[in-house]
Parts: C-alpha cells; sequence; structure tokens
C-alpha cells in the first residue's frame, strides 16, 4: 500500500511539475526563514540558563521614588550583599560585582611588555561559588580572596603566556577610570565563557580594590555595584519581596524598594517602565517567532490554495477511486501522505540551506549559532515539519476527499460561493500580513535613519577619543595643549568618562533655593575640563561654559535645560547649588544632549570642572584631514607617553552601537518581508497561471467575437486584485496598530506618515498585478485557433 501511495504521488508530482516546483520553493523558503529564526530564538532564550543554581539565582533590584515616577535599576549599594547575608535567613549565598562597563576596555600586561586590551569586571570572592564559570587551575573558594588576586579568562592566558599554566605570575591591568595601574597576581585560569553567557569578560579582579571604610560603596546612600543571591530551597520569591520591600527605609534610604528578579530573566526582560516590567529583547524574540510564523503559514497556505484549484483535474481520479471501494479515510491519508513526503522534501532543500546561509545569518545577528544535529534538534524538525505537512494538507485532503464519485465522473462538480471565498480569504489572508511587513519594514528604517541622523546635542562627526596611560594618566593637561597646536586639530578637550552611555546618577545630597524637601531628584552628572562643550559642538543657551580665562571654576557648575526644568529655577544664572556640602554657582546652561540612545528620555544633569581626574580626552578633527592628523597625534602621543601604544576610537562608532539591535532588526525585516511577498506572489502566480489555462477556449471565444486584448486581461486579472485590495484594507489599519506600539518603545521616534502606508499598499498591490497580469496578457496574446483547436 505505501509503495502505492509513493507511485501515485510521483506520478501527480510528475505531471503538474509547475504546481510541484512553486510549493516546494515557498515550502523550502519558509521552512528555511523558520529554521533560521528558531536557532536564533533557541539561542536567545537560553541566555544565562547554563548556571547549576540558575533556579535559586536571583539579582537584587531597586526600584526609586523619583519626581517622573518611578525608576528602576540594577545598581545597589555596596554592601546590600552582606548585609542580605547576614540578616536574611532565606538567603544562602550573596555576591557583589561592578557592571561590565566599568572597567571594560582595560589594558592588561605582563613582564614581557606583552599587551592586551581586555574587559573585565570586579567580583566579591564566592563569585565562582554562585556562578558556573568553570576553572582550568585555581580553587572557587580562593580565586578572589586576596586584594590583588585576579582571574583571567583560558584564552588570555594563551594570547599573554602562550599557556594555561599561569598561576602565581603577576599581571598589571590599568584602565582609565584607574588613578594608577594595579599589579595582581593571578589566582585562577576560567574557560572562556559560552556565548549564552550575557557576561562575556577576559578577566575579573577583587571588589575589594574599591570597597572598604572609606569607599563610598560602603555608604547606604550611594549605588553602583550589581547584588546577586542564592535563595535557599522552598523560598517563596513573593514573600521574601514583601519581605524586603522596606529594607532600605531600615538603612535611611526611604524613596528606595528593593526587589529581586531571575538572573535569568535579566537578559530578556530588561525593560521596566514606572517600576513595572515592560519587556525588553523578548519583545524582539516575539517579533521574529510571529514573522516566522507568518512566513510558513503563507506557503502553506500556496499549497492549500494550488491543491484545491486543481480540484477539478483531480476530479475523476477521486471519483474512481471511490467506486472501485476506497474509503473518504484512505483518500484523506493518500493526500496528508502527500503534503507530508512534500514538506519532508522541502525539508532536506531547507537543511542545505541554512547550512549555506547561516555563515551571513551570524553575521547579521553577531550570534555564533551552529546546525549541531541531535536529539533536541530532530524533535524541533520533525515537530516543525510535521505541523506544517498536516496544516497544509489537512484542508485539501478534506475537500477533494469529499467529492460525490458520480459527480466527479461526470466532470459536473460545482464550486460553492463558500469554496470560492475559503480560496479567496487564503489569499486575502497571505498579502495581509505581506502588507503588514511591507509597512514594518518602512516604519524600522524610517526610525533608524532618524536616530543615526537626528541631532543628538552635539557633533559627532570626526570626534576621536583616546584613553591616555602610563606618564598622562591624570596629567593630560600639557598633551592637550600640545594637540591644539596640530593643523588639523579644531579642537580638544578630556571629560572622565565615555562620552555615550557612561554616565551616573547620584539622589544624594543636594539643595538649592526653593527646593521641595520631599521632591526626589535623580541627576548626571559628568566631571570635565575646559573646552569640552565647545570641542562636541554643544550649545550654551545661557551663561557661559568653564574656561580657564576666569581663574579656577571648581566652585561652579553647569546644568542641561532638563536639570534647570526639574528643579524649577527662573534666572537661575548666578544661584547657588549646593553639591555633597559645598556651595557651587550656576553659571551656565546648556541645551539637551542625549549622552544615551533615544529609547531614554533626556535625563537631569550637571557638569562639574574636575580637569585632574579627566581621563578621556576628546579630539574634533578637520574633515578630509583624518590620516595626516591621525599621524601627527600619534607622533606626540609617544613623545609624551614613550613605551606604550597610541590606540584611539571615533565617537560615532560609540553612537553607531547603541543601536546594533534596531539595525539588525531593520536589516532582517526587510529580508523576511521580500521572502513573505515573493512567497505570496509565487501562490498567486501559479493560481493565476492554472485559472488562465482553464480558461483559453472562454478566451478564444471572447478574441473571436471582439475582445480587444486588454479587455480580456481586465477580465483575468480582476479576480485575482481584489482580494489584495480587501488584504490591503484589513492589513494598514493593523499595521498602523504593532508599529505605533514598537515606536512608542523610543522617548523620541518619527511621526507616522500616510505616504508609509500608502507606499505599502501601492507596492502590494503593484507587485501582485504584474504577478497577475503576466499570465494574463500571455493568454490574450494567444490565437483564438489555438484556444478552440480542441473543440
Amino acid at each position: 500500500m505505501l509503495q502505492h501511495y509513493l507511485l501515485l504521488i510521483y506520478r501527480n508530482f510528475k505531471k503538474h511539475k509547475s504546481s510541484f516546483f512553486i510549493n516546494l520553493i515557498g515550502l523550502t523558503a519558509g521552512l528555511t526563514c523558520t529554521l533560521l529564526i528558531s536557532l536564533w530564538v533557541t539561542d536567545e532564550v537560553n541566555m544565562d540558563k547554563f548556571h547549576v543554581n540558575g533556579t535559586h539565582l536571583y539579582q537584587v533590584m531597586e526600584n526609586e521614588q523619583i519626581a517622573s515616577g518611578v525608576n528602576t535599576t540594577d545598581q545597589t549599594s555596596g554592601i546590600l550583599g552582606e548585609t542580605l547575608l547576614a540578616e536574611m535567613p532565606e538567603v544562602e549565598d550573596a555576591v557583589t560585582a561592578s557592571p561590565q562597563y566599568w572597567i571594560a576596555q582595560s589594558k592588561l600586561l605582563t613582564k614581557t611588555n606583552n599587551s592586551i586590551k581586555a574587559d573585565g569586571i570586579f567580583a566579591g570572592k564566592n563569585f565562582f561559588q554562585i556562578f558556573s564559570y568553570p576553572l582550568v587551575s585555581g580553587n572557587a573558594r580562593e580565586v578572589l580572596k586576596e586584594k590583588n588576586s585576579i582571574a583571567i579568562s583560558a584564552q588570555m592566558a594563551m594570547k599573554l603566556f602562550h599557556t594555561t599554566d599561569v598561576l602565581g605570575k603577576e599581571i598589571v591591568w590599568e584602565n582609565a577610570d584607574m588613578e594608577t595601574e594595579n599589579h595582581a597576581l593571578i589566582s585562577g585560569v576560567f574557560k572562556t565563557m559560552p556565548s549564552t553567557s550575557s557576561k562575556q569578560v577576559d578577566f575579573i579582579v577583587s571588589i575589594d580594590l574599591i570597597m572598604g571604610p572609606s569607599s563610598p560603596f560602603s555608604e547606604w546612600s550611594n549605588r553602583g555595584p550589581n547584588t546577586f543571591i542564592l535563595l535557599k530551597n522552598n523560598v517563596s520569591v513573593d514573600i521574601f519581596n514583601a519581605k524586603i520591600k522596606g529594607f532600605m527605609k531600615l538603612k535611611g534610604q526611604n524613596l528606595r524598594e528593593l526587589f529581586i528578579r531571575p538572573y535569568a530573566d535579566g537578559y530578556l526582560y530588561d525593560k521596566y517602565e514606572n517600576g513595572k516590567q515592560t519587556g525588553g529583547r523578548i519583545e524582539y524574540v516575539k517579533l521574529f517567532s510571529l514573522i516566522a510564523i507568518f512566513i510558513l503559514v503563507i506557503a502553506c497556505v500556496n499549497f492549500m490554495n494550488l491543491a484545491t484549484a486543481r480540484a477539478s483535474v483531480r476530479m475523476k481520479e477521486v471519483g474512481i477511486k471511490k467506486v472501485m471501494g476506497a474509503s473518504r479515510g484512505s483518500l484523506i491519508m493518500q493526500f496528508m501522505a502527500e503534503s507530508l513526503l512534500l514538506v519532508y522534501l522541502s525539508l532536506f532543500f531547507s537543511l542545505l540551506c541554512v547550512e549555506l546561509l547561516l555563515p551571513l545569518f551570524n553575521e547579521i545577528t553577531g550570534k555564533h549559532l551552529l546546525l549541531e544535529f541531535g536529539w533536541k534538534l530532530a524533535l524541533i524538525l520533525i515537530g516543525i515539519t510535521t505541523l506544517t505537512g498536516l496544516f497544509s494538507g489537512s484542508y485539501p485532503a478534506l475537500y477533494l476527499s469529499g467529492f460525490n464519485p458520480a459527480a466527479a465522473l461526470k466532470g459536473k462538480i460545482t464550486h460553492s460561493a463558500g469554496e470560492l471565498w475559503t480560496r479567496k480569504g487564503l489569499v486575502i489572508f497571505q498579502f495581509t500580513l505581506s502588507v503588514i511587513l511591507i509597512v514594518a519594514v518602512l516604519v524600522v528604517y524610517k526610525q533608524i535613519e532618524f536616530v543615526q541622523h537626528g541631532y543628538p546635542g552635539y557633533k559627532r562627526d570626526n570626534v576621536l577619543y583616546i584613553e591616555p596611560e602610563g606618564k598622562l594618566k591624570n596629567n593630560a593637561g600639557t598633551f592637550i595643549n600640545a594637540l591644539k597646536k596640530i593643523p588639523g586639530v579644531i579642537n580638544a578637550s578630556s571629560m572622565n568618562k565615555r562620552f555615550i552611555g557612561d554616565l551616573k546618577s547620584t539622589v544624594g545630597d543636594f539643595s538649592w533655593e526653593g527646593r521641595d524637601p520631599k521632591q526626589a531628584i535623580a541627576f548626571q552628572h559628568a566631571g570635565i575640563n575646559s573646552g569640552l562643550i565647545e570641542t562636541m559642538g554643544m550649545e550654551m543657551i545661557d551663561g557661559r561654559t568653564f574656561s580657564d580665562n576666569f581663574g579656577s571654576d571648581s566652585t561652579k557648575v553647569i546644568f542641561n535645560e532638563a536639570g534647570i526644568k526639574i528643579m524649577g529655577l527662573k534666572n537661575p544664572i548666578g544661584k547657588v547649588f549646593n553639591l555633597w556640602g559645598k556651595d557651587l554657582q550656576i553659571i551656565g546652561i546648556v541645551r539637551n544632549v542625549h549622552f544615551e540612545s533615544m529609547h531614554e528620555v533626556v535625563k537631569p544633569m550637571f557638569f562639574l570642572f574636575d580637569a585632574e581626574h579627566t581621563n578621556r580626552i576628546m579630539v574634533r578633527i578637520k574633515a578630509g584631514t583624518e590620516k595626516e592628523t591621525i599621524a601627527a597625534l600619534q607622533s606626540i602621543y609617544k613623545d609624551f607617553n614613550a613605551g606604550t601604544n597610541f590606540e584611539y576610537r571615533f565617537l560615532d562608532q560609540d553612537f553607531q552601537e547603541q543601536y546594533v539591535s534596531e539595525k539588525r532588526v531593520s536589516l532582517l525585516s526587510r529580508y523576511f518581508a521580500s521572502l513573505a511577498i515573493i512567497i505570496s506572489c509565487l501562490g498567486l502566480f501559479g493560481l493565476a497561471s492554472f485559472t488562465t489555462q482553464r480558461k483559453l477556449k472562454e478566451i478564444g471565444i471572447r478574441k473571436v467575437l471582439g475582445a480587444s486584448e486588454w479587455r480580456i486581461v481586465y477580465s483575468l486579472s480582476k479576480d485575482f486584485i481584489k482580494p489584495v485590495l480587501i488584504a490591503i484594507l484589513i492589513g494598514l489599519p493593523l499595521s498602523y496598530v504593532l508599529t505605533k506600539q514598537w515606536l512608542d518603545t523610543f522617548a523620541y521616534r518619527i511621526d507616522l506618515q500616510v505616504w508609509y502606508f500608502a507606499g505599502a499598499g501601492f507596492t502590494a498591490l503593484f507587485i501582485s498585478w504584474i504577478t497577475v497580469c503576466t499570465q494574463a496578457i500571455k493568454a490574450s496574446l494567444k490565437n483564438p485557433v489555438q484556444c478552440l483547436r480542441d473543440e
């Protein structure tokens, strides 16, 4: 019986080659897209799930009441972890670690002067007991016990020493934020962190270096480090959250509340609004999962439409089989087997496509995905493929097997209005999804263009920055003056943080005349040198900048517009702002600047004059002179800092990195939207081709009776264009709702323009019209004698 079914399926595929190849191409494309997205989604949802203690591992978070609502942060007091461990019996263990950006872009050096750029973190002594980063050498309990200890990755050990047998060897590490270089002894070597870890660091040093009685992080009023805890078995998270909610009030911090979230949730669910979790990267996981389903459904719809459209060709086959005693169940099995065989054949070709496209897909997504065959992947493949086969084959199988044998043998099967509308409904569904994807591509592209080319409040072009080391650290004034003399340098200055995404906030001790004592405000702040505002092209709207012409400006402060607005000051120039017990005079107001991505609103901020500790030198160079100016910069750098490497980075690189996820979404959505449209048009092409073939005699008669070619084209194409028009009318409102929700994740965004939707509708209509008309025009140009030859 199986052999008989396979023979029938082979003959049917061979007889109807065009339908076979259209379905094969569509299903292969759909499965390829689904498999690629499945690999990406699996990698995303498995992020940070490998830790042995994962089910009990939590990160402590803070909700802080501020003037604009509730601000949620993962930064806590540096002594919170040890205090929770001592005072909360539910806590089994706790560790404090720094955010990854604190000592990112550090430099590791050996006695042989072998130096490498590396990313690191500070961490408590029990870090390797709580997190599952296996050690190649060293004891997990002892690795970070000493203040001068350091653990490095196996990969970093090979780069520095060409071996992993490095315990006890001395290493020097330095970072622009550290005042001096640090000598440490290697106490452990850990395996290179897996790609499914959100933490990707090359070295870990003891957090005791920055903690202690005199450390600002040892005060409850300050925060910065991250706190991670292990809960004991059978501890209720809800009850524990209720217990620690008011913990900070006991420490004198009345506006801060604690809660915990599973550590593994931090990667996908990292967005909070007004104290509530509202999404994060999980939104992209959901988005691309839906796109994969949409594209696969579009391919399945093609199969359904073409199979039911060709019902008249196969009705006699069904009639004869029923007369010979075949049950409806056996016919359903035959047609389902036909569908499943085609889908599994498509799976074979899609696996080849995935293998070929995976390097490009990895480049686009920034992943290291592999098509590794195992039982998990096998289950995913079998599940997706079988469901696709059953879904695409179910309607045609039920439809074809339901023919009356007598009517089928006479060729008198009539198509009810319901059947015709079902087929049209499938076309409407296909093109509705296509229209939504077209609008989404346009909106995402325009929003990314807006954030990349919009004015962020400073001029980022042709600005590079240097993080000095050695002799230049904390002594860059003379060096900056020398840089200004280079012909290609327009201006140069310095600041104490990276310009983009590295600003800290304070809710500490500050006041001004007329302040409401109950009002909670968080201010971002940065220490800058004179000339920084001019170098970056920032705009002063009142007052002056820091300048060497006015003597020492160490008792002066400059605010941004958002800061002055939230303080409620009128005529603020000359007024006093008391910060940490010190009176500062407000001398200027700078226009709001986006130091973060445009997902975030511009926050209240002040600038302090702190030339002594500004360790990032910003240099604006003249356009067109980059090569010779950078060469001159390098020469002067070598003169001032002999024996060190000159390294620089353009500010625009940092700016673009803020929108890596959005750019990936934009690029992938373009590919997938194009694929969806192509698959939809393949199905429409197949339907138009088959319908035109069936109407050849009608076309011949119409031409004999004097109908023009364009009249025939119109009569053939109108039935296919109507469903597309309906799809456009349905798809445009849906696309408006979906794209508006996505845009709402940006604090600064484009307005949805009418032409986005009109353009998407026109594109879908034009492509479908071209697809149908190619077949209609071809049929209208046929000689009527050829059309009527069989009569």
